[in-house]
């Protein structure tokens, strides 16, 4: 067993180096801790969402929630097979975190929409660079499990960019929400 960077990381039962694993964990935990703020902003705008688009952000945004809290789920268990303990308490995980949780209060759609793009885009920035680390390590296994979930957030971006368009139908060409 070794500590890195604050994470316990015991050998694993599948044959990887711990040196890989010394590298690799502290990137996953911090990827569940920035899922677990996403999961947070996410569900808070599923509450809040109101307007014209209600009822079609209102169950998108709780579509995403729920998809953010499994990828999430799906993180922290491969951190364990893979010989680490992944943060629970989330004093700890907004300390991990890469992205920032909002100011509390209410927003307009547009802000709230747009604080959901910005989050997808450093997820997937930063899935990237995890995906590029995973294969350096010879972890394939989470290589296609960050493969797999890259392509759910660049999904979750790209509606969000629909959502955030100018309304087509309108002459002055004013935001949809």
């Amino acid at each position: 067993m070794s500590t890195q960077n604050g994470h316990v990381i015991e050998k694993n039962p599948i044959g990887l180096s711990q040196d890989c694993m010394e590298r690799l964990v502290p990137e996953l935990d911090r990827h569940l801790a920035s899922l677990f703020v996403l999961f947070h902003q996410y569900q808070k705008h599923h509450w809040l969402v109101k307007g014209p688009q209600f009822r079609d952000l209102h169950l998108y945004l709780e579509d995403a929630y729920n998809e953010v809290h499994a990828q999430a789920d799906e993180i922290a268990e491969r951190m364990t097979v893979l010989g680490g303990l992944p943060t629970s308490s989330p004093s700890e995980q907004v300390k991990r975190a890469y992205i920032e949780h909002e100011p509390e209060g209410e927003l307009t759609v547009r802000e709230m929409l747009q604080n959901d793009l910005r989050a997808e885009q450093e997820l997937a920035r930063r899935f990237r660079a995890s995906i590029r680390l995973a294969a350096e390590v010879e972890d394939y296994g989470t290589e296609q499990m960050l493969k797999r979930m890259l392509f759910a957030i660049e999904e979750r971006a790209h509606h969000l960019d629909h959502y955030l368009e100018r309304n087509t139908l309108d002459p002055e060409g004013r935001p949809a929400v």
